[in-house]
């Protein structure tokens, strides 16, 4: 079988490592995958100059459409984001309309109610102009559901996020520490996102006041960069938590798996998600997961055996869970067979399966 991804494959973030790692474990069963990038330069906002670039890569996807579509038995597209990202999805869907190529879009983004019925007309035409469409949570489904039409609902198929389990499995964790310079006597809780609103951290630096005051044997650190940095870095200055907080900025996917197995817990603040790939990763190396009960994590965080949920911008409340993790005895063991069923193997043999339907159809 001959596919075509289309999808963010440059930047940091879930949905470009998705769309590289499901690549990936696609090839490993032999499915012959050609990758065509497109992307935003900013995920969310967009000033003029990324949304230049982001129609040029859009004429170009056009193009690639036309003139390469038949080589492909599938075409499958990673959806983004709320305006850009969403876009290819939209041109993917109009080539389909006009050549009746196989198309398949994967949705990440968790639309709030009032950008669903304001767009609703999008949704409706991608989804009657593709074969299937996917989602990375339940909820996500039954959000957009009720705005198609019966006959459309069917071709929405749950399909969750997972990880590399080649890449993130366990590793001793005092021997991880003394390879990134980290401190032997520190608890140390671990985030791991890019520094957008979207993802809380505010809220995480404020709960993180409340849990200084109760112990002083404990050390944030911050992996990821972005917008907010400074704004962030201001807070931290202000609350005074300069030796307690660090924001170490970006580093490459394939070193995230040292510094997970050198943390005690992992927490993630976000106000909205899909389904993060970054939990998956967490509880791959057997990681404690604290974070927000918002996209797909309730689905996931199902017992307190695997991680402790809170609501989304309650610092008070993520600060209570995170000092409960951290006194609680974890069985990093059990974490880690739980999250054997989110391997991206597993999520490439699911997704074929609906490749070939889709292609014998």
């Amino acid at each position: 079988m001959k596919v075509l991804m289309i999808g963010p494959i440059e930047k940091a973030g879930g949905v470009s490592t998705h769309t590289k790692e499901l690549t990936r474990a696609l090839r490993k069963l032999g499915v012959n995958v050609e990758v065509y990038n497109i992307s935003p330069d900013k995920e969310y906002s967009l000033p003029i100059s990324a949304l230049i670039k982001l129609y040029k890569r859009t004429l170009g996807l056009s193009f690639k459409l036309l003139k390469d579509s038949k080589k492909f038995d599938v075409i499958h597209i990673q959806s983004s984001g709320p305006i850009g990202g969403f876009l290819p999805a939209i041109v993917g869907a109009l080539w389909k309309k006009l050549l009746g190529f196989k198309l398949i879009v994967t949705f990440h983004y968790r639309p709030d109610k009032r950008f669903i019925q304001k767009w609703r007309w999008v949704f409706n035409f991608v989804l009657s102009n593709s074969d299937r469409l996917f989602v990375v949570s339940q909820q996500q489904r039954d959000n957009i559901k009720h705005i198609f039409e019966d006959e459309n609902v069917r071709k929405v198929l749950v399909i969750q996020n997972g990880f590399n389990s080649s890449l993130f499995n366990p590793v001793d964790k005092f021997e991880a520490r003394k390879i990134l310079g980290l401190p032997s006597d520190k608890r140390v809780i671990l985030n791991v996102a890019n520094l957008v609103p979207v993802k809380g951290h505010e809220f995480l630096i404020r709960a993180f006041s409340k849990v200084v005051k109760e112990r002083k044997d404990v050390l944030l650190i911050i992996v990821g960069d972005g917008s907010e940095r400074k704004k962030l870095e201001r807070l931290i200055s202000e609350l005074g938590l300069e030796n307690y907080i660090k924001l170490v900025g970006s580093k490459p996917h394939d070193e995230i798996p040292l510094w997970m197995n050198a943390a005690d817990i992992f927490v993630l603040p976000s106000l909205s998600e899909g389904n993060p790939t970054v939990m998956f990763e967490a509880l791959g190396v057997g990681l404690p997961f604290v974070g927000t009960a918002v996209g797909g994590v309730p689905e996931i965080i199902t017992s307190g055996d695997y991680g402790l949920l809170c609501p989304p911008a309650d610092p008070e409340c993520l600060g209570e869970k995170i000092l409960i993790a951290l006194d609680k005895e974890w069985d990093r063991e059990k974490i880690r067979e739980y999250a054997e069923q989110f391997t991206w193997e597993e999520i490439a043999e699911k997704i074929l399966g609906v490749y070939y339907e889709v292609f014998k159809n």
